[in-house]
């Protein structure tokens, strides 16, 4: 069965380490880009019904009820195995919870990134812990029965101790999902600009480096494991049964629907990808594309820890990458299937390159 992602590119602020075409936008074309998203749902020819559904951002956290309403009923389907939306912590209340609820919302992905209080507040966010650990209540007390953490190793200020701080609060927390992410490094954010400029501005002078961000990674893969949370996707932990069912369909190449700015189709042949700006989402912008499926399916199928089973044609196609990686320890094969190592997960975006080149 196939799924539905709707984005909602709208922050009520722009973070520093946010690289995603997301933002603070004038309340007046936010209204515009609704009126655009549900026209765009509307006029979609329903072929399936959809058994997952995930609202991500931006903050659709911050939709108001009857705009978050009006686009879950225009999706089929209802109730879905799977409905996430993503919010951020400081703004959630019982009564929005219970909304939630009521639309069909059955789990909740709370972009919480850290813990500690210093390193929350060079992000531009302003929760606590003390207010993540109450929303969670809210969250519970209104039915909403599964709840993922993000983390973020690598924000300024971030030493062993403080990120050892924050996987002390999954623990107090118990959600049944936490998904891991290494700081991007890039242009596309205020943080990631400035650390490749060498500058300090939003703590980047007190950034930790790759090997200090990889160990804090490897921490969190112990520790959660030792929660129950095992890693089933280099970034992705679930407790046995709660894992992504929607993020699923990304990595092992089943259909999606995306609807609104920089959102992406996949009917299992072909990709289209809408206009990456709301302003050439408004003006109908689309662009489409025919991706080479078998090196996709490398590069997607290895994030996941239960790696890839290559048929003939791709043991032959790939031998020499593959080859290249078992002797370096990065690809571990048995049975038939390949997998990441441990090694190999820190580095992965360099093994994947090979596949898509290969």
């Amino acid at each position: 069965m196939a799924g539905v992602y709707i984005a909602y590119p709208f922050c009520a602020q722009k973070c520093t380490y946010c690289n995603f075409a997301s933002g603070v936008f004038p309340r007046a074309q936010e209204r515009r880009y609704l009126e655009a998203l549900l026209a765009e749902v509307r006029a979609h020819a329903w072929e399936w019904r959809p058994e997952t559904v995930y609202l991500g951002g931006g903050t659709p956290g911050n939709l108001a009820p009857d705009d978050l309403h009006a686009v879950l009923k225009a999706i089929p389907g209802r109730p879905w195995l799977e409905a996430t939306i993503e919010a951020a912590p400081g703004a959630i209340s019982g009564d929005q919870a219970r909304h939630w609820t009521a639309c069909g919302i059955n789990r909740v992905s709370l972009g919480v990134q850290s813990f500690v209080e210093k390193e929350i507040r060079r992000t531009g966010r302003k929760h606590t812990a003390e207010i993540v650990a109450r929303e969670i209540r809210l969250l519970r007390e209104a039915a909403i029965g599964s709840i993922n953490i993000d983390l973020i190793a690598g924000l300024s200020g971030q030493i062993e101790s403080s990120w050892r701080e924050s996987l002390d609060w999954i623990e107090r927390l118990e959600p049944e999902h936490v998904s891991v992410y290494m700081l991007e490094v890039d242009e596309a954010s205020r943080l990631g600009k400035e650390l490749l400029a060498g500058g300090a501005r939003y703590g980047a002078a007190e950034a930790p480096d790759d090997d200090r961000v990889a160990a804090f990674y490897e921490i969190a893969v112990e520790r959660l494991a030792g929660l129950g949370l095992n890693r089933y996707e280099i970034s992705n932990f679930a407790r046995p049964g709660w894992e992504s069912r929607h993020n699923l369909k990304y990595w092992k190449l089943e259909p999606y629907a995306g609807f609104g700015a920089d959102a992406h189709s996949f009917d299992g042949r072909m990709r289209t990808r809408n206009a990456e700006t709301v302003d050439e989402y408004l003006n109908g912008a689309r662009q489409v594309g025919d991706l080479p499926h078998c090196d996709e399916r490398f590069f997607v199928s290895l994030r996941l820890m239960e790696g890839i089973r290559p048929d003939a044609q791709e043991w032959q196609r790939h031998d020499a990458a593959i080859r290249k990686f078992l002797e370096a320890g990065l690809l571990e094969a048995a049975d038939g299937v390949l997998r990441l190592s441990n090694r190999g997960v820190l580095v992965s975006n360099e093994v994947f390159a090979e596949f898509l080149t290969s």
